[in-house]
């Protein structure tokens, strides 16, 4: 089983899924000979040709538009916006149109089109590159929100959003595209859409996230002398509300870390659901670390903006303390 790094593991999944399925196209900016901005379509162009590996103009908008038009007609298309920042000029293609087309034609329509995102903070990347809007999209009815943390998770998750009827926004953490390899199958498989992973058993606290904070997290855990309970969401929309409650109820305490800003963002969301149905199990207030309500900064302070392990372990033990 070889060892990958998470973007080695979506290159094998969009490999894969067009090796077994003539219909899934991939379209995008400098997707083709280039094999993308962070080489995730690296020799695919070679492998497959222009007719199914699309290098697009700059246009998200005709991206998008594009892509749904594909899957309308039939086809699984996986556009890819290069950068996050980039999906305002589709923003109308994504919520207007991909995610309402099954209910706008009462089901005689639907849109299997999986939109892969870079996402987040911490390469010193300039303004419009660092950013983590995933709350806006988990907002959107009709869309599915994907953001894996692991090499293995988004190759299995990205299978199951290619071959899913429904568009699927997977988001996919920048920061730690190449930070570790690990274990993943060379054959295909799938990891289901909506499903949370336990990553660390514990008994005095539920810590929630997504994405690349999980990897601080997993470091701040080092830092408390307390059995916490790690989870890793995995997918934003649906949530498996069962782990969480499940999680919490057990535990009584949570925090919940994310890289987005912290008003509305999905932590508040999340609270709001273990108030709903865990209020009688929690010993303390639930805790959100997250990035601070301005704009990503600029190079030098860009860390200091994002949730660390100092940061999270600070708010761990407050809350074990509590």
């Amino acid at each position: 089983m070889a060892k990958l790094f998470l973007i080695q593991a979506i290159n094998q999944a969009l490999r894969q899924e067009m090796e077994q399925d003539p219909d899934v196209i991939l379209l995008g900016e400098d997707i083709g000979i280039n094999g993308g901005v962070f080489r995730a379509t690296d020799g695919l162009f070679k492998e497959f040709g222009a007719e199914r590996v699309v290098d697009t103009p700059l246009a998200e908008s005709g991206i998008l538009g594009s892509a749904i038009g594909l899957a309308m007609a039939g086809l699984k298309p996986v556009p890819e916006i290069q950068f996050e920042g980039f999906l305002g000029p589709a923003y109308d293609q994504i919520t207007s149109h991909a995610a309402r087309f099954r209910t706008r034609t009462r089901g005689r329509f639907t849109v299997p089109m999986t939109l892969r995102v870079p996402v987040g903070g911490g390469i010193h990347a300039p303004e419009l590159h660092s950013d983590s809007p995933e709350a806006i999209y988990v907002h959107t009815p009709g869309l599915k929100v994907v953001m894996p943390s692991s090499a293995y998770d988004a190759k299995g998750l990205l299978i199951s959003a290619i071959r899913d009827p429904d568009p699927v926004i997977f988001f996919e953490p920048k920061r730690i595209y190449r930070a570790f390899r690990e274990e993943v199958p060379e054959e295909s498989y799938t990891v289901p859409i909506g499903s949370a992973k336990v990553i660390e058993q514990g008994d005095d606290l539920t810590v929630i996230s997504w994405g690349a904070s999980v990897i601080q997290c997993l470091n701040a855990l080092d830092r408390i002398d307390a059995s916490v309970e790690l989870i890793d969401l995995r997918t934003l929309y649906p949530i498996d509300l069962d782990t969480i409650t499940a999680s919490v109820c057990k535990t009584g305490r949570c925090v919940i870390v994310h890289e987005a800003p912290k008003t509305c963002g999905l932590g508040a969301e999340i609270s709001s659901l273990i108030q709903e149905h865990c209020f009688g199990y929690l010993e303390a207030p639930i805790q959100r670390v997250a990035g601070f309500d301005t704009v990503m900064p600029y190079y030098k302070l860009e860390l200091q903006y994002l949730p660390d392990a100092e940061r999270i372990a600070q708010s761990l033990s407050e809350v074990v303390s509590y």
